[in-house]
């Protein structure tokens, strides 16, 4: 038992206290003993009893065989001495070879309950035989012992579970529940004692010591076979633990972004889970389920997760089979809690909008409803690869602004009141590191695949492929890759790269309106910009962008194009807190050379989602046929200049 903090806690102390000392009042206001030297053999009787004494499963306490001297003295002697007997045998069961040192509240306690127990099963002994049996026999010492077993370990499991913040009914499950047969035996060999006593005398008591060592004997056998239980239990929860975390890592290793973000989600679910009433298996499958809900993600392309931009339809049909995936990954771990149905109900709204199965209101688990709300939240409060963190106020509000329509307002009206708290709780929790993934080395052996390697060459862009696609679109494209090749034609000699790709901007501008360009080219990894113009220009032309990261990386990174995304995703776009940015789209794309990408090529608006996809296809267009120009033009700038001449970058952005 630990010490209280609580103040429910104090309150239930206090009254057991003030309980105990209403027995004591009302006992020893009127002392009296019978027999003084039997109520002392019977007090030595007790003390030594208490020394055989067992560990219980599951909590921090003992338990010995003394109570059979206090159903012994209930029958056979007076209300203070029975209470003294227990006084004293639970001392000497706290202080004879004690495991841990009692703190004085939890000796106090103690010492209190077995008052109150002791005395409440007297007065119920002498109630049953004086006015409902009217005589003393067998089924008023049962009835006796049925009460002070339900008195003594209801008191001992609520003191436990408040302190401990458990569920009081699973204390007593676990802990007590176990022990009531051996009341019921107590019972029979204090009937049996107090009848030799009737018939031999009381002398007879002493008869009782052999049955009380083979009741401690088989206390231990029976508490030694659940202790073998329990660990057997702990070691296949310790497995499935691992488990989870072996797949937690899978995912980290496919989503760099879920780490931290798993562990603010788990701590939001449990809280969350406790205020609603969750019974154990649904707790316990929740915790496992708010770490695995993603780890159908590892069927989804890598491009598709990482993408610092919205989703394209049918990149968003890809994203939508994960939780199938993962529900069908999980159904092979055999969790002893419902987690699948979780995993596979956690992007289910609640009024039937979602998917996979258009679930809606209380047809989705439970579990599923805290997931989807603290999920949510917490992404929106999160940096991500195509948008930056809300302030957490402003994700809650997004949040509550769907209650009975994505989410249930129950989960919604909890987190909203306690989110606050809920986020701090989170950062308060240490942080769960897992173990790195050698994601990221380079394999030094193994010349070429055993199939041999693939034909590497970029793709041209069909202007028969658009109008299949695009009707209304072929017209502009064949125009415009007229222009282009015209435009090769005439800077392909002496015209330098700040040149040329000044005068593809202004191309460009006629096809695809912005109100900013920048043109990254591809150097050792690192994408810098040779040329910048319009709005946030002197932002544009102090990055170096990673292959990988931001927007133009992950376009480098991936030979894909990105439609609308955001622009403040770019690292070291915003990282200055005097810069502000007004731009609100972007749209980029991959500039492929004869061999391999020379550049990528972005265009930016103010006003959001500003980008058409007939724009992007107009851009993909010029970017594919100015491809090889821009590259010849980099060799020839890097034979000539290989230090960057940032200069002129920024005199080109001017002038723009």
């Amino acid at each position: 038992m630990s010490t209280p903090r609580h103040l429910g806690t104090r309150v239930y102390l206090a009254g057991m206290m003030l309980a105990a000392l209403g027995c004591f009042v009302l006992a020893f206001s009127n002392w009296q003993s019978g027999d003084p030297v039997k109520f002392a053999c019977y007090l030595i009787a007790a003390v030594l009893a208490s020394m055989f004494k067992v560990s219980l499963p599951g909590i921090e306490g003992t338990l010995s065989v003394n109570f059979l001297f206090t159903l012994l003295g209930i029958l056979e002697l007076s209300l203070p001495e029975t209470l003294l007997i227990g006084l004293v045998s639970t001392l000497a069961q706290f202080y004879w070879k004690p495991a841990r040192r009692l703190k004085l509240v939890q000796l106090v306690f103690n010492l209190s309950q077995v008052t109150v127990s002791s005395g409440l099963a007297y007065g119920v002994y002498k109630a049953i035989s004086i006015y409902v049996l009217r005589r003393p026999g067998p089924l008023a010492l049962l009835i006796t012992a049925i009460a002070y077993f339900a008195c003594n370990t209801a008191a001992m499991s609520a003191i436990i579970g408040l302190t401990e913040e458990k569920p009081i009914q699973r204390v007593w499950r676990e802990s007590y529940v176990w022990s009531f047969p051996y009341y019921m035996v107590g019972a029979a060999i204090a009937g049996m004692v107090s009848f030799l006593n009737a018939h031999i005398g009381w002398q007879a008591s002493l008869l009782v010591l052999p049955p009380i060592y083979l009741m401690y004997r088989s206390y231990r056998l029976y508490l030694g076979k659940l202790e073998t239980e329990k660990l057997h239990a702990e070691k296949i929860s310790n497995l499935h633990l691992r488990t989870i975390e072996a797949l937690a890592l899978a995912i980290e290793a496919k989503d760099q972004t879920t780490g931290d973000h798993l562990q603010r989600v788990r701590v939001y679910a449990m809280e969350l889970a406790r205020d609603l009433g969750l019974n154990e298996d649904e707790t316990e499958a929740l915790r496992a389920a708010s770490v695995l809900h993603d780890i159908g993600k590892l069927a989804v392309p890598e491009h598709i997760i990482a993408k610092p931009g919205k989703l394209t339809p049918e990149e968003f049909e890809k994203m939508k089979i994960h939780p199938i995936v993962g529900a069908e990954i999980l159904e092979q771990v055999d969790f002893p809690y419902p987690v699948v149905p979780i995993v596979r109900a956690h992007h289910e709204k609640w009024d039937g909008s979602g998917y996979p199965s258009g679930l809606k209101g209380e047809e989705i688990p439970i579990g599923a409803r805290i997931l989807t709300a603290v999920d949510c939240l917490d992404a929106l409060a999160s940096d991500r690869q195509y948008r930056r963190a809300l302030p957490l106020n402003e994700a809650m509000a997004k949040v509550a602004s769907e209650s009975g329509t994505s989410f249930d307002p129950k989960v919604v009206e909890i987190l909203s009141r306690r989110y606050v708290e809920l986020e701090k709780l989170a950062h308060e929790q240490p942080v769960q590191t897992i173990a790195k993934l050698s994601t990221d080395i380079k394999v030094e052996r193994g010349s070429a695949p055993d199939a041999g390697f693939a034909d590497h060459h970029q793709p041209a862009i069909s202007s028969e492929a658009q109008v299949n696609h695009h009707a209304d679109l072929v017209k502009t494209a064949r125009e415009q890759v007229e222009k282009l090749c015209e435009i090769g034609g005439r800077l392909g000699g002496p015209l330098g790269l700040q040149d040329l790709l000044s005068l593809l901007a202004v191309r460009i501008r006629q096809f695809v309106p912005h109100d900013g360009i920048a043109i990254y080219v591809l150097r050792d990894k690192i994408l810098a910009p040779e040329f910048a113009s319009g709005d946030n220009f002197r932002l544009f032309s102090s990055l170096r962008i990673p292959v990988g990261e931001g927007l133009a990386g992950w376009v480098a990174q991936n030979s894909k194009a990105i439609l609308n995304g955001n622009p403040s995703v770019e690292p070291g776009y915003l990282n200055d807190p005097t810069k502000y940015s007004t731009l609100r789209s972007a749209l980029a794309v991959p500039v492929a050379g004869k061999t391999a990408l020379v550049a990528v090529l972005a265009v930016y608006r103010i006003k959001q989602d500003a980008f058409s996809q007939n724009e992007l296809d107009l851009l993909q267009v010029i970017s594919s046929a100015a491809g090889a120009v821009v590259e010849d033009a980099c060799l020839l700038s890097a034979n000539v200049n290989p230090a960057p001449d940032t200069s002129r970058t920024r005199a080109a952005a001017a002038h723009g």
